[in-house]
């Protein structure tokens, strides 16, 4: 019996570091469950021939470690050595959730349910409570964990660009520094203005003015489905909301998106600028025109949105 055991031994050894059956690079998900169920599932994939062999293979070398389920990348011709190391010691195929800027909760919800090979559902989270960057996961993580380091990434980000704000602004909380940003979020993608555009906003708080932000008309229009990416109506300048700035003074209670990285900088440090309104161009470049004068932005409106007058 152990002549037969020995020159199954070697028999494993001389085929273990030979070329694979695999033709092409195969990402393969290999659930929990036995090696028998792990090389039926290799084998079904084309990664091996003989699942009869990668099992001997993996209880010869038992002592490097168990296999492990997950989703895995296996080179073309990958030995069985290099198979079972794979399983034992490889990092899994990592997947990608992206959060773009400007988002609601309600959006944000909808990208992380439709996220592949992650599992569970998520409710809408709080607007403004999820930063918007990508997130690596991998096979079978639960969706409300990736919303929840979405979450904790907000929360770490604000705490420490809040005890860094420059001094004078007219923000007593972080979350009122969130509310803001938001709305700054919204009214450009262009980062270099953001800082302008968030000193035209805190200029008109220190000075007792309406916001008379058009991306909060929007998501109070929306029933706070979105934020940005449609027209308001002088109907809706008129609507009874407290998100609507038209009507209401101050910041607006809570967050109508959630704002980048740069929008959170740019509220916490603003230009220095004593500009109350501003009108981006209609020449296709976003950038945006700054003034202190009313007479002066109704020129520039004049200009830049009705360019034929």
């Amino acid at each position: 019996m152990l002549a037969v055991i020995h020159a199954v031994r070697l028999a494993v050894h001389e085929t273990c570091d030979g070329p694979g059956a695999g033709k092409v690079d195969a990402t393969v998900v290999i659930p929990p469950g036995g090696i028998a169920g792990v090389a039926g599932t290799l084998a079904k994939a084309g990664v091996i021939d003989y699942p009869l062999m990668f099992r001997a293979a993996a209880w010869f070398t038992r002592d490097a470690g168990p296999v492990r389920a997950g989703e895995y990348l296996f080179p073309a011709h990958a030995s069985l050595h290099q198979v079972l190391n794979i399983l034992r010691h490889g990092a899994e195929v990592q997947h990608q959730a992206t959060i773009p800027e400007g988002l609601t909760g309600q959006q944000i919800a909808a990208i992380i349910d439709a996220l592949p090979v992650a599992t569970g559902h998520v409710t809408p989270p709080a607007d403004g409570s999820v930063l918007p960057q990508t997130y690596d996961y991998v096979w079978d993580t639960n969706r409300a964990t990736i919303l929840a380091r979405g979450q904790a990434a907000m929360q770490a980000l604000l705490a420490k660009d809040w005890a860094g704000r420059e001094a004078g602004l007219p923000l007593s909380t972080p979350r009122q520094a969130l509310i803001l940003a938001s709305i700054v979020q919204q009214e450009t993608p262009l980062n270099g203005d953001m800082p302008f555009i968030a000193a035209v906003y805190e200029n008109r708080l220190k000075a007792g003015m309406r916001l008379q932000a058009d991306p909060t008309v929007i998501f109070a229009a929306s029933g706070g489905r979105q934020s940005g990416g449609m027209s308001i109506t002088r109907a809706d300048l008129q609507l009874d909301s407290p998100y609507n700035t038209y009507v209401t003074d101050g910041l607006p209670p809570g967050p109508i998106c959630s704002p980048g990285a740069a929008a959170l900088e740019a509220v916490l440090h603003p230009a220095q600028s004593n500009a109350l309104y501003f009108v981006a161009t209609s020449d296709g470049s976003h950038r945006s025109v700054f003034t202190h004068d009313f007479q002066k932005q109704l020129s520039n409106i004049q200009r830049f949105l009705d360019p034929q007058k």
